[in-house]
């Protein structure tokens, strides 16, 4: 998708190497700051961007560090909230991230340490309901326009740390139990109160292979089986679903919802997908089942 430049800039011409690390070394500043819960203003780190790069306009640097987050994410790392993952991207663009990433331990152990501890308190809202969110739009991958030799020892092996936040049960305990109580805030406010007082919450009981976390209800009494996905990240943040989950939501795609939580221990945002993860989602294959040949 393309975007009008700002007056007085250069548009379309490539970007040096140069340009690139200024942009990925600022994304990277930002990126700490919003791990660390400390103030962030994009805005600010976009104007003095824009002071060393004057061929790039304030849309031009935004554009990129959102193919900064499309890189990241492909790692398996998490992205700033609000830069929605364009995955259109240079190779110098991923060279340069990876480079960073061979050198930025600091910020390494912060994520770590991140995907791996138990979810804070989220403060409650006032009002349940309000973290109901609409779901974001994502961009369709395309191939990059612009391909460019890739230096030797440059490359980066993935950390797979949004996997490893998949994985953290406390936090995905804490993300069903939120909304447990959600569903059942919307079935009693819709006067549906004997349906609120049958919620289930099946992966409690050690019934994961369902393909679904909680058994709700729509008001009129039909099944309502809902798959959470939490993460402590924006709402463009990767998810990861089983084969069985996949499997499910394709047999039972009526009532097959995705809740995803995110923003989670800071300001919690749900949306939902309905229907098959086929439908609903890119899915890339993430791992595969090796037997000796």
């Amino acid at each position: 998708m393309s975007r009008p430049s700002d007056s007085g800039k250069v548009a379309g011409a490539a970007w040096t190497r140069e340009e690139v690390e200024a942009t990925v070394a600022s994304y990277f500043r930002m990126l700490d700051l919003e791990l660390r819960g400390e103030y962030l203003n994009k805005a600010e780190h976009n104007r003095q961007l824009q002071k060393l790069l004057p061929r790039r306009s304030r849309s031009a640097i935004e554009f990129k560090h959102e193919n900064i987050s499309a890189v990241l994410n492909e790692l398996g790392f998490p992205s700033i909230d609000g830069y929605k993952p364009l995955p259109n991207y240079q190779e110098l663009l991923r060279e340069v991230v990876s480079a960073h990433l061979n050198k930025e331990q600091s910020l390494e152990s912060l994520i770590r340490e991140s995907v791996t501890r138990p979810p804070d308190r989220a403060p409650a809202p006032m009002d349940l309901l309000s973290i109901l969110v609409p779901p974001p739009r994502a961009e369709a991958k395309k191939a990059s326009s612009i391909v460019q030799e890739v230096a030797p020892g440059t490359q980066f092996t993935p950390r797979n740390y949004l996997e490893m936040e998949s994985r953290n049960r406390s936090l995905g305990s804490a993300g069903e139990e939120l909304v447990m109580q959600f569903e059942h805030e919307r079935l009693w406010r819709a006067g549906a109160r004997n349906l609120a007082d049958r919620i289930e919450h099946v992966a409690a009981k050690g019934q994961d292979y369902l393909g679904f976390d909680i058994l709700s209800f729509e008001c009129d009494g039909r099944e309502r089986l809902i798959e959470v996905k939490t993460t402590r990240y924006g709402a463009y943040t990767p998810f990861f679903a089983s084969r069985n989950e996949v499997d499910v939501s394709d047999v039972h795609a009526e009532n097959y919802h995705l809740y995803r939580l995110h923003k989670f221990s800071r300001e919690p945002k749900l949306f939902m997908l309905s229907g098959s993860l086929r439908s609903t989602c890119r899915l890339e294959a993430s791992s595969y089942l090796a037997n000796v040949a």
